[in-house]
């Protein structure tokens, strides 16, 4: 079928960095699903041996004749984040899926290339974007993201009035996040998995233990959240992460009320 609205004159195909959301697929936009019911070329980040979350997500939109395109993450488990043979083997990686998508594109084709939550929030999609963007015409798909399923599936309200909002990553140093903690009213901490402990620490060092909400693949079938000064190990998924309300940090804790959605919010939020 022709789809001249997504080529422009020369022939050359559109690029589409389409957000998934957070896990559960009732949450994929309706432009999204739209999207791929037209799209050529179908592209998803997975790790090498693992299922992609974000094509679990749009399954019921996969077609026969769709061209699926794994874009497989290297194994850098033995480099450091911050090292040059780490920066080397994923901009690497960045440069060959790229590459691999834009003769794709150059034959004419649709491609849309999935991102977990919203394309451009901590999403691979974007090393893909400032690769091929000015090269091709391009979209991006905003999605829902993992932060606010989290927060909507504990239904914890998260800021309000003036509060300041700060996410973070958990895989800063333990000062680092103690210290930015200490100077925000309200915190989304990701990347949580085998940095747990060290989140847990900083929580406790910046006072803001008993206000954390540790929230478990948020949306999806399986998801559950529990006050983290209750959680007693350390294990943690990639799909979790911390939530800090701004209006805890008035009251001082979240209370078992709010985490159960209490008809009494309201006397928690001045």
């Amino acid at each position: 079928m022709a789809k001249p609205h997504h080529r422009n004159g020369a022939g050359i195909g559109q690029l589409y960095g389409v957000g998934t959301g957070p896990g559960d697929p009732d949450l994929l936009t309706i432009k999204a699903a739209r999207l791929l019911g037209e799209a050529d070329v179908i592209a998803y980040f997975a790790k090498a041996g693992n299922t992609s979350n974000a094509l679990r997500i749009v399954e019921t939109y996969r077609r026969a004749d769709m061209i699926e395109i794994p874009l497989l993450y290297p194994v850098t488990t033995e480099s450091h984040r911050h090292g040059d043979a780490y920066r080397k083997a994923i901009s690497a990686f960045y440069d060959k899926m790229a590459e691999q998508l834009a003769e794709h594109l150059s034959a004419g084709k649709m491609v849309v290339v999935l991102s977990e939550g919203d394309p451009l929030f901590y999403g691979s999609y974007m090393h893909l974007h400032v690769r091929l963007a000015r090269h091709f015409p391009t979209e991006v798909v905003p999605g829902i993201t993992a932060m606010s399923g989290c927060w909507s599936l504990a239904g914890l309200p998260i800021v309000q009035g003036d509060d300041m909002l700060t996410v973070l990553p958990g895989t800063l140093d333990e000062e680092q996040l103690a210290s930015r903690l200490s100077q925000t009213e309200a915190a989304i901490i990701m990347k949580i998995g085998r940095n747990l402990p060290k989140v847990r620490n900083a929580l406790i060092k910046a006072g803001r233990l008993d206000q954390a909400v540790y929230v478990e693949r948020g949306t999806m079938a399986e998801g559950h959240y529990i006050p983290l000064s209750q959680k007693l190990d350390d294990e943690a998924p990639y799909f979790s992460l911390v939530l800090v309300p701004g209006w805890a940090e008035r009251s001082g804790q979240v209370s078992h009320e709010a985490l159960a959605r209490a008809t009494h919010i309201d006397e928690l939020i001045p």
